[in-house]
């Protein structure tokens, strides 16, 4: 049985517990990746039957999606509702590698109505989301035995906010502009690390000065500056939650040395990091 056998029966399946009246309010019909080495070709002329997200993630395809056809790119996702017409090629001598996802239930369907979903946007691919994507493909192989519908209920829940945030972020509408928000997206997940301007400009792919530029005029701060303010709230954190002496939570959360983060935090707060602790 080829791929395109599974998911088809997948989505018989998925629909035939929806009549049955068994079926969760977010439920997986199919989740898995798939790589081609050879021509595929998959065509639903009367309408896709459930919602399908697929994320190119390897070399490149085609598609026509509600009568508009795209090349479809390294990062391209698709999202496709009931009903929609949908076609996938793949042609010889191509290569294409892709996650991708079938589902259904109420809350699924609420979550796709909130608001606008384009039929293709292009998004980063980010390792979270992917590790995310994996997690779920992970808990609908288990054996029965195993499986953890509400777990993987919720693991379906936040990939769908996932996805919706890496496509609003990028969308023109979003009130800043996409590189400000890679940017931001990058110190936050480094900021506790020995972080420099200079690899926050790598990343969103600018000179230094333009970087720094772009970041001190959007978000009204400089890059450091954003980085402290999340280093204050990791420190804060731990301060309140573990037993972290305050020189292993100094250099836990990237502040080096006590005195700097004594300073810093005393700055912020009025009060010294061992007067805060004591008084939480």
């Amino acid at each position: 049985m080829n791929i395109n056998d599974i998911i088809k029966t997948s989505i018989i399946l998925l629909l035939s517990f929806f009549k049955k009246g068994t079926i969760m309010t977010a439920n997986i019909g199919y989740c898995g990746y798939s790589y081609h080495t050879q021509r595929y070709f998959s065509q639903y002329k009367t309408g896709f039957p459930a919602y399908l997200f697929r994320l190119q993630t390897e070399g490149t395809c085609e598609a026509v999606v509600r009568e508009r056809k795209v090349e479809i790119e390294k990062g391209d996702l698709l999202l496709i509702k009931p009903g929609d017409y949908y076609e996938l090629l793949i042609k010889e001598n191509q290569t294409s590698g892709d996650y991708h996802l079938i589902c259904e239930g109420s809350w699924i369907e609420e979550w796709w109505n909130r608001s606008a979903k384009p039929s293709i946007a292009r998004i980063d691919l980010d390792e979270k989301l992917l590790s995310l994507w994996r997690h779920l493909m992970i808990e609908e192989r288990r054996p029965s035995s195993g499986e953890n519908n509400e777990l993987s209920g919720y693991l379906l829940r936040a990939l769908c906010l996932s996805l919706e945030r890496a496509v609003n972020e990028r969308a023109p509408s979003f009130n800043q502009p996409y590189t400000v928000t890679r940017m931001m997206r990058y110190i936050e997940e480094h900021a506790t690390t020995a972080l420099k301007v200079e690899s926050v400009a790598r990343n969103a792919d600018l000179s230094i000065s333009r970087a720094v530029h772009l970041f001190k005029n959007h978000v009204g701060k400089t890059m450091i500056e954003y980085a402290l303010e999340i280093r204050l709230s990791a420190a804060v954190e731990r301060m309140k939650y573990t037993s972290m002496t305050l020189e292993q939570i100094a250099e836990d959360c990237g502040f080096g040395a006590y005195p700097y983060f004594h300073k810093v935090f005393k700055k912020k707060y009025g009060v010294s990091p061992g007067t805060y602790r004591r008084k939480e």
